[in-house]
């Protein structure tokens, strides 16, 4: 039947594979639950990046920290948080990840990372930077993305997302005016229909059920996301950056 499985898609790159072709053989729709692509600071993000208002862009940052999850304890905080920012910084560049590097900790005394760093670049050029962690006491979930025109930072704690223009208004400063780089222009927050999340991908898996156009994370999609976080992990073991687009 058709179904609407958990992120990330599999335990394993290679089961994650079975699943895709079962599906695909099948003609069945499968779907992952990535549910930050249907955040509204996230859905936002991207259309504004797609209308050109950010101009090129130049980089991602994500940063997700919270408290330790005791519940959690078959995987690390790699495939457990770590797959929402690969899969959102690719889906809001619309583009996949060209190479990664990464390290991590194990601070906590389980077999699995509870730290990580993905530093990475996608096909098009953009410089991502992944933070997760589960040592945090604080709770953080924002993504950066800096471009041409100026900064977009997108809250899915809260579903803000706020846009950093570059300054346009000539300094006269002499001493800060002698730095050639961007200066601070005008802070705008958008205000936009923030909907629930959960609702909008269960409505997204509903409407490709009955073969409409939807922005589902495919199995593949899914699957795509987990070889990322799988090299991260493995550059993480190896010291070692490495290339995805041969994957």
């Amino acid at each position: 039947m058709h179904t609407l499985v958990e992120k990330p898609i599999a335990h394993s790159v290679e089961a994650g594979q079975r699943m895709v072709d079962a599906f695909a053989s099948a003609g069945l729709v499968g779907a992952v639950g990535h549910i930050e692509r249907f955040n509204p600071a996230v859905q936002e993000l991207r259309r504004r990046i797609e209308a050109g208002e950010l101009g090129a862009v130049y980089q991602v940052v994500t940063r997700r920290q919270g408290p330790f999850p005791s519940r959690i304890a078959d995987v690390g905080v790699a495939k457990d948080l770590a797959s929402h920012d690969v899969d959102l910084t690719a889906w809001v560049v619309q583009s996949d990840y060209d190479r990664v590097f990464a390290q991590t900790a194990f601070k906590s005394g389980r077999e699995h990372e509870d730290m990580i760093t993905i530093t990475g670049r996608t096909a098009s050029g953009v410089i991502v930077n992944n933070i997760v962690n589960w040592l945090s006491p604080m709770k953080e979930r924002l993504t950066v993305v800096t471009g041409e025109k100026g900064a977009f930072v997108a809250d899915t704690s809260t579903g803000d997302l706020t846009f950093y223009a570059n300054g346009t208004i000539p300094l006269e400063w002499e001493s800060v005016s002698s730095f050639r780089g961007v200066s601070e222009g005008d802070v705008t927050r958008y205000a936009f229909a923030k909907r629930e999340p959960l609702r909008v991908e269960h409505e997204a898996f509903r409407d490709a059920v009955l073969g409409q156009q939807t922005d589902v994370v495919t199995m593949e999609q899914g699957l795509r996301t987990l070889v990322v976080v799988e090299a991260a992990l493995e550059s993480s073991r190896t010291g070692n950056a490495l290339p995805l687009l041969d994957t």
